[in-house]
């Protein structure tokens, strides 16, 4: 595939975006090209940043998932499609939020209405946890759609994802299955955000997690943490850098 891509491997503008959606559809579907034409339906028409303004930035993983979503069975064609995506993978200044090198606080939070699952659980593996505002918002939907695109991409790296909100267990519930989403959503419901607190990404004017993520290692250290704009989803490169910094850690402190 010919990517047109900044040296961070980011695509920088919408017409870069809208050249690379078309020439992998090209590449890879001609048939569905033949059949639906040259998808205009996947021009790309704004992009929202809330609370900042930064360079416009589209990550590969999300170009994958459009692709994908655009030759499924269940792609409707629409006027427009609206991208909501990450400027950077740098942390923006964030005074209360964990450090790597943090011991990561213990929660044990439920999954389902009757089943909780423990961070102890997963130790012997690196952990991403996903902390996200509320199902159901556009972002949030398009976040967790994304690292369901790309779970795949997580397990090369043997890592275990969890989305955490202050939805209850219900909500949750029904959120994955209209999602079809293939990783647990824990319900930091009650103490209401206790786990979002211990991790400081806890938003205490507007009662939910900020969109946060936490890289763990395999002994419960954090390895990197980020915090997005609220209205920003912050895509998947920073977490797949961050599983890959790790594995050359871990490869050469074995070397030892």
């Amino acid at each position: 595939m010919n990517r047109s891509e900044s040296s961070s491997g980011e695509i920088r503008s919408y017409v870069q975006l809208q050249r690379q959606i078309h020439d992998a559809l090209r590449e890879q579907h001609p048939d569905w090209i033949e059949q639906n034409g040259d998808c205009p339906t996947l021009r790309v028409v704004r992009v929202t940043l809330r609370r900042i303004a930064r360079h416009f930035s589209i990550e590969r993983t999300q170009v994958d998932c459009l692709i994908k979503r655009a030759t499924s069975n269940k792609f409707v064609r629409t006027t427009h499609t609206y991208i909501y995506m990450n400027t950077t993978t740098t942390n923006p200044s964030h005074r209360s939020v964990l450090s790597p090198g943090t011991q990561a606080p213990e929660f044990t939070l439920r999954c389902t209405p009757d089943q909780s699952v423990s961070l102890s659980e997963l130790r012997g593996r690196p952990v991403v946890l996903a902390f996200y505002p509320a199902d159901w918002s556009p972002v949030c939907g398009d976040q967790m759609a994304l690292y369901n695109e790309t779970l795949d991409e997580f397990q090369e790296f043997q890592a275990e994802l969890v989305g955490i909100s202050v939805d209850g267990a219900w909500c949750h519930d029904a959120f994955a299955k209209h999602n079809k989403l293939h990783f647990p959503l824990l319900a930091d419901f009650e103490p209401k955000g206790a786990v979002a607190r211990a991790y400081g990404v806890y938003d205490e004017k507007d009662g939910t997690c900020e969109r946060a993520l936490f890289v763990i290692d395999s002994d419960g250290i954090i390895h990197w943490s980020y915090v997005s704009p609220i209205g920003v989803n912050p895509g998947a490169n920073g977490i797949l850098s961050a599983l890959e910094e790790l594995k050359g850690k871990n490869q050469t402190a074995a070397t030892k």
